[in-house]
């Protein structure tokens, strides 16, 4: 019984292609405003370091997303196993999506309330740090 097999109980490792692929297509996707795109760096960066946890990591990515359903989609290279984000196909909710954790289905609106216009890029809230950064430049 060879315990240092490649079948490592559904774990799937980071495809590196696939990962810079997506980086890619966010670039391009943004190639306009480039915010996004550091915005996308900054949300990683707090997942890998464990700031921000996978439930966090998939409600700031499909927000800052929002209107993209291939970035939302394509962003499931890097989930763990037993999370998995999918946008709705009904062009009258555009805005949803089903995301699978091991704890069950739920079903978010990856769109912020109050009135923004259609694919308006709606950054996630900054860590209270860069709050307190903003505030003082102002």
């Amino acid at each position: 019984n060879n315990t240092n097999n490649n079948n490592t109980g559904g774990y799937r490792p980071l495809n590196v292609r696939d990962a810079l692929t997506y980086l890619d297509q966010v670039k391009v996707q943004f190639s306009a405003h480039p915010d996004v795109y550091n915005q996308f760096l900054d949300i990683m960066k707090d997942f890998k370091s464990q700031a921000i946890d996978t439930p966090g990591v998939i409600e700031r990515v499909s927000i800052l997303f929002n209107g993209h359903p291939e970035l939302i989609s394509g962003f499931n290279t890097f989930l763990p196993p037993g999370y998995r984000i999918e946008c709705s196909s009904d062009p009258n909710e555009p805005d949803i999506i089903k995301v699978t954790t091991p704890s069950g289905i739920t079903h978010k609106r990856t769109s912020r309330p109050a009135g923004n216009t259609p694919n308006t890029v709606v950054p996630p809230p900054p860590p209270p740090s860069m709050q307190q950064q903003r505030r003082e430049q102002e």
